[in-house]
């Protein structure tokens, strides 16, 4: 009887480890099948317009996985410092150059977290071809041959343009979508190639506008003015500062009526048009320049913009 109770009792105390030993597994198993937590958010990158082209400016948005401090990125061998909107969300203005081959080019993005630490993005954005009209044009000697005394006055003006668009600020001034100078059908288009008496002579780096002397020009966007006087090819030219390696270029103007140094404000009129410098008639010639490269005003003006919220100190003039 002993014999058989003491059997009974191990295989009672069998039986039940077997049952725990069963249901710590069943349990451990429901445990190792459930999602895992996601703690880190993902980055997001956003480009205006959907097409890219060389020519072309671009509006990249960035939302961070985390907050950040700044962000910074490189693209097309340019160095971007993005302006921060609210919250994850960063914005910055660059360009592509007519130059710049059809393919897929990285956007790199670093940021620097609110306690110190390096975040890394990188997205790849394709580029495609534009297409860019061709024009014969045939004019007199004095606008394709210059003389000693006329080049001697050229480089003169190429040191001054050397200058003004070396001081360009990487901070942001332009507020908002840019609006066009004048209200006029446009006459000649970006990246025209002219054939000037049968020999190429330059890409048009800019946008024509069909209007008559003396007809107000407005600022496109606010800015700061670097240049306001005359120059041999851009007749009485002025040139605005809009931040993050923006300028906008008013040329063949009558009368300019700004300063260097001071700010305007989109509307603004800055000057009159003209047909001064090396122009064929009355028009007013618009040029955007970003970080040294030129592009495509009219896609400037159909890109959506965001307002700053940055407050501007009153205006110097």
């Amino acid at each position: 009887m002993y014999v058989q109770g003491c059997r009974s009792r191990c295989r009672g105390a069998l039986v039940y480890g077997l049952m725990c030993l069963w249901l710590a597994s069943a349990f451990a198993g429901e445990t190792s099948t459930s999602p895992p937590r996601t703690t880190s958010a993902v980055w997001s990158v956003h480009a205006t317009p959907a097409r890219l082209v060389n020519g072309a400016p671009v509006f990249f948005q960035v939302t961070a996985p985390a907050a950040l401090q700044s962000l910074t990125s490189t693209w097309l061998g340019h160095a971007l410092t993005f302006d921060h909107a609210q919250g994850k969300n960063w914005f910055a203005l660059a360009g592509i150059s007519l130059e710049t081959q059809p393919g897929s080019v990285p956007l790199v993005l670093e940021g620097i977290t609110e306690s110190g630490a390096r975040v890394t993005f990188r997205r790849n954005f394709v580029i495609a071809r534009a297409k860019y009209p061709t024009v014969q044009l045939t004019v007199s000697k004095q606008f394709t041959e210059p003389n000693p005394e006329q080049q001697e006055k050229i480089k003169q003006d190429q040191d001054i343009k050397h200058k003004t668009f070396s001081q360009t600020s990487p901070g942001l001034e332009w507020s908002g979508g840019f609006l066009a100078p004048v209200n006029a059908p446009v006459s000649d288009v970006f990246g025209t190639r002219r054939v000037f008496n049968g020999q190429t002579k330059s890409v048009h780096q800019g946008l024509d506008y069909r209007v008559p002397p003396a007809t107000p020009v407005a600022a496109v966007n606010r800015g700061i003015v670097l240049l306001a006087q005359p120059l041999y090819f851009e007749g009485d030219c002025v040139v605005l500062d809009h931040g993050q390696g923006l300028l906008t270029l008013y040329l063949h103007l009558s009368k300019i009526h700004v300063k260097a140094g001071d700010q305007v404000e989109r509307g603004q009129v800055i000057g009159l048009s003209g047909a001064t410098g090396r122009a064929t008639g009355p028009h007013l010639h618009v040029a955007v320049r970003w970080q040294g490269v030129y592009l495509d005003p009219a896609a400037l003006l159909r890109l959506p913009l965001p307002e700053s919220t940055v407050v501007r100190s009153p205006s110097a003039h």
